[in-house]
């Protein structure tokens, strides 16, 4: 009950004549910022005033469009009429509002400015939308948007909705000696040696081969990358992708380099837009990095050749990377290496005392490579580093002491071959690409184990507290 009213600071100085006419165009942008903050200081005081809602609907029908979009004029002036024809049915509710009035006077303003008539068709507050089938993002986002609709529905009606929250995706990643990341954010060194599956579900397949770095070590790496997209009626047949050392094509076993019709307009970086497939590869570095996007799954593949080994990257919507039975469980990725697999002690990495002896044997298995952008060493020399040593190596490529960090040393200290320390660093930017929640993308090393590396942060915090100490004597 009661008179409506605005609470904004200043509104009574807009509210007249003069000041309404100078102020005009900037109307509606106020009337959108104050009113869509549910807990901003301009609210409506009548509940039959539903002049926010026509407001919504408005913003929600033109935040696509640009004038560089064909039919901009077109759909921005229906958008308006329909916009004004909430207005109408709301009047008798919201006479004497503020909001109201400076919405009507907005409105006004901008038919005139867009040369739009009063009369013609209006844009429909819930537009039918059809999702693309070979196009993950707009399926879900589609099937989200009913929900909504109907969850909106379901609370006004009985008082009460459940969330229907947007499909959440997984990480998972793989480098060195070989380092696991798992879709729980687990982190583990493993032995795994053979082939072993990382994902294996009804959509997607991703299975490695280890091979051993070192004689006399346990430790292993990745040689052998094998990717199978399964079919998916309407999208895509199966491909199937297979990365060695020293081959890291740009295209699939069959040849070819993408698989399906063009299914929806992206834009680039350069701001163009082009269609794009169900289904391609991208290589950004030949023979060093490729990039597999299966836009029908919503998965991005990475792959990497660093020195003599491969590195992998996957994101996957969560809902598909569940979608496995039984005789699926064995998934790296999922639950990660088996307990008799593991190198690592529960998150810590123990760190060799003295590393094994780099033989022959390593040396035949590499030969000569590239070294441009990605600063690769080239793979027929190693050394043996001590730790000190390892650790003033991995900082040249890792500022954050974190677990990629830790993975570092221990790969110099092992290995003796200084490739993964670009490894390790490649490992990290991808994860910080594809990893959809940027607060769990550092990991530490557990209780003791840190030790090791804690004790070059000691000089540090000494300086910290005599520094804190100095300026609490200044201030006093």
């Amino acid at each position: 009950m009661g008179r409506a009213g605005c609470c904004c600071r200043g509104a009574e100085r807009l509210a007249s004549a003069s000041m309404v006419r100078r102020f005009r165009p900037l109307l509606l942008l106020i009337i959108v910022l104050c009113c869509g903050a549910r807990i901003g200081e301009c609210q409506v005081a009548t509940p039959q005033c539903r002049i926010q809602k026509c407001t919504t609907d408005f913003v929600s029908l033109t935040s696509h469009l640009t004038p560089a979009v064909d039919g901009f004029h077109t759909e921005f002036c229906k958008a308006l009429r329909a916009y004004s024809a909430c207005t109408q049915r709301t009047a008798k509710s919201c006479r004497g509002n503020l909001v109201f009035h400076s919405a009507v006077l907005g409105i006004s303003d901008l038919m005139s400015q867009r040369n739009c008539s009063r009369d013609g068709p209006t844009s429909s507050t819930h537009p039918e939308v059809h999702p693309e089938p070979c196009n993950y993002h707009s399926r879900t986002q589609h099937s989200h948007t009913h929900s909504h609709v109907h969850t909106h529905a379901h609370s006004h009606a009985h008082g009460h909705g459940n969330s229907h929250p947007r499909p959440g995706y997984l990480f998972c990643g793989l480098f060195g000696d070989p380092h696991l990341r798992t879709f729980k954010d687990s982190f583990q060194t493993c032995k795994v040696e053979g082939a072993w599956p990382l994902i294996d579900n009804d959509y997607l397949s991703v299975q490695v081969t280890n091979v051993p770095v070192v004689p006399g070590s346990s430790a292993t790496a990745t040689n052998k990358i094998t990717i199978i997209f399964k079919p998916y009626e309407g999208c895509t047949d199966q491909r199937v992708y297979q990365a060695v050392t020293d081959n890291l094509p740009a295209a699939f076993d069959d040849g070819t380099v993408s698989s399906g019709d063009p299914i929806h307009t992206s834009a680039g970086a350069d701001g163009a837009a082009g269609k794009v497939r169900a289904l391609w590869i991208s290589e950004r570095s030949p023979g060093r990095h490729v990039e597999l996007h299966a836009g029908y799954i919503g998965v991005t593949v990475i792959i990497r050749q660093l020195g003599h080994y491969l590195t992998l990257a996957v994101r996957i919507p969560e809902d598909l990377a569940q979608a496995y039975d039984s005789t699926q469980d064995l998934q790296l990725c999922l639950n990660g290496c088996p307990s008799g697999e593991r190198i690592d002690q529960a998150g810590h990495l123990p760190l060799p005392l003295s590393p094994p002896a780099l033989g022959l044997q390593l040396q035949q298995l590499r030969r000569p490579s590239y070294s441009p952008q990605t600063q690769a060493y080239p793979y027929g020399t190693t050394q043996v580093f001590g730790v000190e040593e390892a650790k003033e190596r991995c900082r040249e490529q890792l500022e954050v002491q974190d677990i990629y960090f830790h993975s570092c040393v221990f790969d110099l200290l092992t290995t003796g071959d200084a490739n993964f320390t670009v490894a390790a660093y490649s490992a990290q930017k991808d994860m910080e690409s594809l990893h959809p929640h940027r607060d769990r993308w550092r990991i530490y090393p557990r209780g003791s184990g840190t030790s090791t590396l804690q004790s070059d942060s000691q000089p540090v915090k000494r300086l910290a507290l005599l520094l804190l100490c100095a300026l609490s004597t200044a201030l006093m």
